[in-house]
């Protein structure tokens, strides 16, 4: 049933860029900008590298009073969010604004919604919900501090925000499934759209870089200090960074008029939970295997039809060796490569912006090298692609492994 809905429109900020063209430009270029976070600052002796949104957007951006964000209208961001949401948390903001450019990527102007079923199903992780500190200080010291933070993070659901944004009335979801959202949120969608709920539906995910993660993923000890290098034999952890994506979502029997590139069908969708571990996945990679062969079945295509793999990969001991043990039993001789290397870890954005970096690639059949990969593990008998490459394909697989032993894998197709 998933192979009835198309893909035709995308659109994407994160630390390679402020849009899709931006970020893909510089990917294809080997580039990458990790640094100490700007936006907090922590005790730590040592300053993880996280990946934020570019310099172009600066630390203010993420200043929250109305009257500061709308003395920057002009930034990358807030130039595609309309005046009353502004105040919104970056999170919010992302998301509306990567859907404003999906809309516009796919020719549709937001009038063109009207008396419409446009659903909106978008993914997060914590939604910066635990991004105010000075408000909680405050309040422990005994203090009453003013509700606008509060008020601000009720008005900031990113589904909900998208809708607002753009007047829409029809069903609308935020998946809060670890790292796992996006991707599971663009499966949802499509099985909306698949099951006659909604004329187009708009899905992703969004997340920003936060305090309260970056401080507990150090405590969990599976953070780099240095750039992270998936699937490398001297993996040390990962990097956290922010961003969205956002795709359009609508029946095969519309095209874009503009861009035949971004005309592929969801071809496939599964969704499994292995319940092993609150953070680390089953060892024999069970629940992914199952999601899987699950988005195999729905699409039709075998393990042969698959042209690449775009991997969870985040550069954890653990996570990396199960992906690669799954692709070595089910996807045998598959290039694969992760995309984190280039944008840190997004979160409940991930699976989002991977699946566009998916479809960008399918589209245009090359595929980018693994970043930070140089040294082959030893106990692997497979390893990413270490150099930008041609392919020639007619489908290609995004996949997240996520906390809680949630897994989620999307297959794309070319017509």
């Amino acid at each position: 049933m998933f192979r009835q809905v198309m893909v035709t429109g995308m659109g994407c900020i994160c630390a390679l860029g402020t849009s899709l063209d931006q970020s893909m430009k510089n990917m294809f270029a080997n580039l990458r900008a990790p640094k100490p976070p700007g936006q907090f600052s922590t005790d730590h002796p040592v300053q993880y590298p996280v990946f934020s949104l570019p310099n172009s957007l600066g630390p203010d951006a993420r200043k929250s009073s109305s009257r500061e964000s709308e003395s920057r209208k002009s930034e990358p961001v807030n130039h595609w969010v309309s005046k009353k949401n502004q105040y919104l948390t970056l999170t919010a903001r992302m998301g509306i604004a990567a859907a404003a450019q999906a809309l516009e990527d796919a020719g549709i102007h937001p009038k063109d919604l009207r008396h419409k079923r446009v659903g909106v199903c978008m993914g997060t992780t914590v939604g910066c919900a635990l991004n105010n500190d000075p408000f909680y200080i405050q309040y422990k010291q005994g203090n009453r501090p003013g509700m606008d933070p509060i008020k601000r993070f009720l008005a900031s659901n990113p589904a909900d925000s998208i809708a607002r944004e753009f007047n829409l009335d029809g069903p609308t979801q935020t998946i809060v499934n670890a790292c796992a959202s996006g991707t599971d949120a663009i499966g949802v969608g499509a099985s909306w759209l698949a099951a006659d709920l909604c004329d187009l539906v708009i899905a992703g995910g969004t997340d920003e870089l936060c305090k309260v993660t970056y401080n507990g993923f150090i405590s969990l000890m599976i953070t780099d200090n240095t750039p992270c290098k998936p699937f490398d034999a001297n993996r040390k952890g990962l990097n956290l960074g922010e961003g969205a994506g956002v795709v359009v979502l609508e029946p095969i029997h519309r095209k874009s008029p503009l861009k035949d590139r971004n005309n592929c069908r969801v071809a496939g969708y599964g969704s499994a939970c292995d319940a092993y571990h609150l953070t680390a996945p089953k060892p024999d990679g069970q629940g992914l295997k199952t999601a899987i062969n699950q988005a195999l079945f729905n699409s039709g295509f075998t393990p042969e039809d698959i042209g690449f793999i775009n991997a969870h990969g985040t550069g954890t001991q653990e996570n990396d060796k199960v992906e690669m043990q799954v692709f070595e039993q089910l996807l045998p001789r598959i290039p694969f490569f992760s995309t984190k290397g280039y944008t840190g870890h997004t979160l409940g954005a991930a699976g989002a912006i991977e699946a566009i970096f998916t479809l960008y690639s399918l589209t245009h059949q090359v595929i980018p090298k693994s970043m930070g990969f140089s040294t082959q593990d030893p106990k692997a008998a497979i390893s990413p692609i270490e150099n930008n490459q041609a392919v020639s394909c007619r489908a290609a697989m995004s996949q997240s492994v996520a906390f809680g032993g949630n897994n989620a894998v999307l297959v794309f197709s070319l017509p």
